[in-house]
């Protein structure tokens, strides 16, 4: 098996090269089944179980990864280490534990699927450009459904005023619209991960632009034009012609985990309006010399945008003061771990 067609170049060559790797290969993880991934190498495709994580020292898996795989003839399979990834798509994980998940690993291109149906959504797709940005990956915006849409154009505009200088394709997989356009993302050795809600047609777009029925598919639901759950798990798929489709189960929420690029480029604006209040410390409702409120009276600035912009600043500053509460647990945690050890050795002078 050619592991160059599922994206192995000199950066991965580099850092392997970096890693004493002695009897081992590098394997690219293609699916995530939970307990069990399965991982691309030279030797063929291999299932492999999830190494066993203990506390934080843990090693994160996610489809896309370049991990070092050790084959032990009568044994079992393991993964030893993961190379440093070109991209990932975060977000924070669902639940009370502050914690990482890597959605999607080293992506060339990011395609944001949004339905152009009953379930578009602008808040959804700021969110999801924010987590893009901050990926590394290229962004670009995929509209589907375009058949089932009456205002196409006036959605178009929305989307071009949200996210300049992105690429924003229409597309519908009944008619082909826009298909062939998209097309062009798909180049040997290449990876473009599909995100996206539930039921916006990312499985089906693989199947259309594959030409053949690679993925799984269920239709809408005619009450509220949702689509059903028809991806269970993360698989990257090989196309046809060349390239890699990596297709992730939809997400109804995205809770963003990095913010800093992404938040920069998309409230670029609203970012240097703060700045340019007259005290450091403005709240931004009756301080004299705000300068948010000036552009919210003439004009500038438009209270949606504004209104996103807070909810999205109040939802940052909560996951980071969830992070420091954990980062102060775990230096306690070690502190008496630390104390324990000190007086294990001091009674063994005694």
């Amino acid at each position: 098996m050619n592991i160059n067609e599922y994206g192995w170049n000199e950066f991965f060559l580099n850092e392997w090269n970096k890693k004493n790797a002695v009897g081992m290969l590098p394997g690219r993880i293609v699916a995530d089944f939970g307990q069990q991934l399965r991982v691309v190498t030279e030797a063929g495709e291999l299932l492999v179980n999830r190494p066993v994580q203990k506390g934080d020292s843990l090693m994160q898996l996610a489809v896309g990864d370049w991990a070092g795989v050790e084959v032990i003839p009568g044994a079992d399979i393991f993964i030893r280490f993961v190379l440093p990834r070109k991209t990932k798509f975060s977000r924070a994980a669902a639940g009370i534990e502050v914690k990482e998940q890597v959605v999607a690993a080293n992506a060339d291109t990011v395609f944001l699927i949004q339905s152009l149906n009953k379930d578009f959504n602008m808040k959804r797709l700021e969110r999801y450009m924010i987590a893009a940005w901050d990926s590394g990956a290229v962004p670009v915006i995929v509209l589907t459904k375009a058949d089932c849409c009456e205002d196409v154009a006036d959605k178009l505009s929305m989307v071009y005023g949200t996210a300049p200088g992105v690429e924003v394709y229409a597309i519908s997989s009944v008619t082909r619209q826009g298909i062939d356009e998209i097309r062009k993302y798909l180049q040997p050795g290449r990876t473009v991960a599909l995100l996206g809600s539930s039921g916006v047609g990312k499985s089906t777009l693989v199947n259309t632009l594959a030409g053949e029925e690679l993925l799984k598919t269920q239709s809408i639901r005619e009450d509220d034009s949702r689509g059903r759950h028809t991806t269970t798990h993360r698989e990257l798929v090989l196309m046809p012609g060349g390239g890699m489709i990596l297709d992730t189960p939809g997400m109804r929420t995205l809770s963003i985990w990095e913010s800093e690029t992404g938040m920069d480029i998309m409230f670029g604006d609203v970012e240097e309006l703060v700045k340019h209040c007259r005290f450091h410390d403005c709240k931004h409702q009756n301080e004299p010399g705000c300068a948010v409120r000036a552009a919210l009276e003439s004009g500038k600035l438009e209270q949606k945008r504004w209104d996103s912009w807070l909810k999205l600043q109040k939802e940052i500053a909560h996951l980071e003061a969830k992070k420091e509460g954990k980062l102060r647990q775990q230096e306690k945690q070690w502190g008496r771990q630390i104390s324990k050890f000190q007086k294990e050795i001091y009674k063994g002078r005694v």
